[in-house]
């Protein structure tokens, strides 16, 4: 069985946001799942490009070691959230004294991430 179409445009945005040439990419999928293309993928070998991928130096976005891995799930809770970019630059500011997720350190990100899953829970029991 093949993998559904949002795990099919995960893996395409994480091809551009790592600047892989479509060459690289291929030559990554087919190593580490045995296929050319990401249509003919099943979940085990999803799975598997995806750790591939976070295991790579590529999903380190600065030199305090953040992750690209935390940078999206910041990016996924922004958004369950409801918050626009705005908003969401004057909590980092406000509680981070940060102006932009890829100045975070990994440390931070983590922080900033139990942060967000925080006031996300905090909203789901407040408005059931």
């Amino acid at each position: 069985m093949t993998i559904d179409h949002k795990k099919l445009a995960v893996i395409h945005i994480v091809k551009q946001e790592l600047g892989l040439s479509d060459d690289e990419y291929r030559d990554i999928l087919e190593r580490e799942t045995g296929v050319r293309s990401a249509k003919d993928l099943d979940e085990k070998g999803f799975r598997r490009l995806m750790r591939t991928f976070t295991a790579s130096k590529h999903y380190r976005l600065n030199k305090s070691g953040l992750t690209f891995r935390q940078k999206l799930f910041i990016k996924n809770l922004i958004n369950d959230l409801g918050w626009d970019l705005q908003h969401f630059k004057n909590f980092l500011n406000k509680y981070y004294k940060k102006t932009e997720v890829d100045k975070l350190t990994k440390r931070e990100a983590s922080k900033v991430i139990e942060s967000l899953k925080n006031i996300f829970k905090h909203n789901q029991s407040s408005h059931p």
